[in-house]
């Protein structure tokens, strides 16, 4: 469901056709979900391209607002502003498995193409869902990585699906969420889009397009819960951007955070991961690479739309998501049951 649907809207920048972070042109998601019992939990996989990306890297960067956080494979794409594998997510204690899953991926994909590979820097971010999943079961193996990785494309699910599964954002059900802006410059148009891993916030403090929905349903619910948990964000855009410039435009996925009420806890890992598809970064003898950067007085641009897609990706992973009762009967509301009574 798109919030539009609902009669919301965020910001003022026109959204791509799916509004989703697909709509940056070969970018494709896959997932698989574990919902059995008291395991509810899951993987998702954004492949950044079809082709071998680690033969032709994409320009990459992290940006980490608060590291209570294991993610895997930030300081060597902060180092080298390139990546060069899928970037996956799950939950906390499946980092090393899924990882591992990752690594023989890609070195699968590159005997294919003739590659000897002898090293790889695999990126997997994480939140923790053990509220609602048996986490220590460490139930995602490496064939749900492959499977995910099998299954992408440019539709897919969202809410309590894949890694967002067991997650709980600001105190309700939250799990994965998208959306997507356009930037005309030059004469041309460019996206980008922002999928959301939300397991962060506190209920009372839950914004909905500058309404306090959340000071509304707490006083139902009556159930308060403090500011645990972490939120993962992935920014894709065709837009050519240098890796600094790029970090730069992450950063501005905390505004996205902040306008939905997050205050960025203590125990909340806020870690932004990112992309560009415009200059990949070929195998090559030159001693000297051209490539073309956005002139950093329209970097503004940039930074909206990123803002904005954060913003409206954790309404869209609260709106589709469903209630769901978890491991040892630890249950959590959706955002629509309280939405819906009201219509």
């Amino acid at each position: 469901m798109d919030i539009s649907e609902l009669g919301l809207s965020v910001g003022s920048m026109p959204k791509g056709k799916l509004n989703s972070i697909c709509d940056v042109t070969g970018v494709t998601v896959g997932q698989v979900t574990l919902d059995s019992g008291d395991t509810q939990t899951g993987v998702t996989v954004v492949m950044p391209c079809e082709d071998n990306m680690f033969c032709h890297k994409l320009i990459g960067a992290s940006f980490v607002l608060n590291g209570f956080g294991k993610t895997l494979g930030l300081v060597q794409l902060d180092e080298l502003g390139t990546l060069e594998t899928p970037i996956a997510l799950t939950n906390t204690l499946n980092v090393g498995l899924v990882h591992d899953a990752l690594v023989e991926y890609m070195l699968t994909r590159c005997a294919q193409d003739g590659i000897r590979l002898t090293s790889v820097n695999p990126i997997v971010c994480e939140c923790n869902d053990s509220s609602l999943n048996d986490i220590s079961q460490r139930a995602v193996k490496a064939g749900h990585v492959f499977e995910a990785i099998g299954s992408a494309s440019a539709h897919f699910s969202l809410g309590a699906v894949g890694a967002g599964r067991g997650m709980t954002c600001h105190g309700l059900k939250g799990g994965i969420g998208t959306a997507s802006r356009l930037i005309s410059l030059g004469g041309k148009t460019y996206t980008l889009g922002a999928l959301l891993l939300t397991n962060h916030g506190r209920l009372p403090d839950l914004t909905l397009c500058s309404r306090p929905i959340g000071r509304e349903i707490d006083q139902i619910l009556n159930d308060p819960k403090p500011d645990k948990g972490s939120c993962i964000a992935v920014i894709a855009t065709d837009l050519p951007l240098s890796s600094r410039q790029l970090k730069r435009v992450l950063k501005r996925a905390g505004v996205g955070l902040c306008r939905v009420g997050s205050y960025l806890g203590h125990y909340s890992g806020d870690v932004f991961v990112g992309f560009s598809t415009a200059n990949r970064i070929m195998d090559s003898e030159q001693p000297i690479l051209d490539a073309a950067y956005l002139n950093e007085k329209y970097i503004d641009h940039a930074f909206r739309a990123c803002a904005e897609a954060v913003e409206e990706a954790v309404l869209s992973s609260l709106v589709n998501a469903q209630p769901l009762t978890g491991y040892r009967g630890t249950s959590r509301r959706a955002l629509m049951e309280f939405l819906k009574k009201e219509g």
